[in-house]
């Protein structure tokens, strides 16, 4: 056997090297190009240039779903379903697949498919909030509500930091005679998500629910008596309804949740403890919960009257709005109530 140089095997390894580096640098550019092409919707184009990328990295999860992606997004559902189904039978298939197979299901009315599918993706990721959130919107659209609801209670359980389940049920349960968790929910939706499209819906369903809280009390459901925490939380609310006995405003919402926790921390430990709540004390302690507050229901009540109260307490507000905008609101495991 002839004897080869160190030197020259080095340069060798080094030219191999230098290729496959060459290689992933590419594929990273083409997808990048890729993600251009389609978000200006130029399908097309994004399709011919996402399929050169995965020639170079075929095992890209992320490429792999873009292209999946962009069919769903050009309405070319023949592709999106042989593709999508080709990632969701791999073993370990990833769960941004599983959701976008899903929405193409659903966009063409394939239910059943869609059904199957949402089950599979639930039971290789039983974590997952979005997969729950997805698959009770789709029960919801064919009217089993209480299915749904359930769903959207499991990714609660399982994920309580992902918004979507919130919306979803807060919604749910607003229209329902339950009115009980359509104030918790909708309010953690606004701390999960305070500054996006669905932000001022959910303000306006939370002033909303107080107003059907406070003026139907007795023509709605009663909380569960084998439920603590909902007993303990109506039975303050009722406590303090004198408060808003002539008419829910912004100020009187806030004279009666300020005493409400004030009530629920006069002794402690706490027997259910509740980050919205312990939240609402930390708010009180600054002195920011009365902006807080502006801030949810203000806007939703009168819109030039809450700029007036922000222009006549512009230094409260903006601390509120620092403060609001430097910490990140996550909710613990473990206190699911419902």
């Amino acid at each position: 056997m002839k004897f080869i140089p160190k030197k020259i095997i080095l340069a060798i390894s080094f030219f191999l090297a230098s290729m496959v580096a060459h290689a992933q640098e590419d594929a990273a550019s083409l997808h990048q190009k890729g993600r251009t092409f389609m978000q200006s919707g130029d399908y097309a184009n994004a399709t011919l240039v996402y399929k050169k990328a995965l020639e170079q990295a075929p095992a890209n999860t992320e490429i792999q779903n873009d292209l999946l992606f962009n069919y769903y997004l050009s309405a070319d559902y023949g592709n999106a379903m042989q593709y999508g189904r080709q990632l969701t039978d791999k073993p370990g298939a990833d769960l941004r697949s599983f959701q976008l197979l899903g929405l193409t299901y659903r966009a063409i009315e394939e239910i059943k498919e869609a059904e199957r599918l949402y089950k599979r993706g639930i039971e290789a990721y039983p974590k997952s909030g979005v997969l729950y959130n997805e698959y009770g919107e789709l029960l919801y659209g064919r009217k089993k509500y209480e299915e749904a609801a359930e769903q959207w209670e499991k990714g609660i359980a399982v994920d309580p930091n992902y918004s979507g389940n919130y919306y979803n049920a807060a919604k749910h349960y607003y229209r329902s005679p339950d009115k009980t968790w359509a104030l918790l929910y909708g309010e953690i939706f606004l701390n999960l998500e305070s500054y996006s499209r669905r932000t001022p819906e959910i303000k306006q369903l939370l002033l909303d629910a107080y107003k059907k809280y406070y003026t139907n009390m007795n023509g709605m459901k009663a909380p569960d008596k084998s439920n603590g925490f909902e007993m303990a939380f109506t039975g303050l609310l009722n406590k303090h309804a004198a408060v808003v006995g002539s008419g829910i405003t912004t100020p009187s919402i806030t004279i009666m949740r300020t005493r409400f926790i004030l009530d629920w921390f006069e002794k402690e430990p706490v027997k259910y403890p509740f980050r919205l709540f312990e939240y609402h004390r930390q708010l009180l302690q600054e002195g920011l919960f009365d902006a807080y507050n502006q801030w949810i229901f203000g806007a939703a009540q009168n819109l030039s009257e809450f700029q007036a109260w922000t222009l006549a307490n512009q230094k409260a507000y903006d601390a509120f709005s620092n403060f609001q905008k430097g910490r990140v609101f996550k909710l613990p495991e473990g206190q699911n109530y419902r």
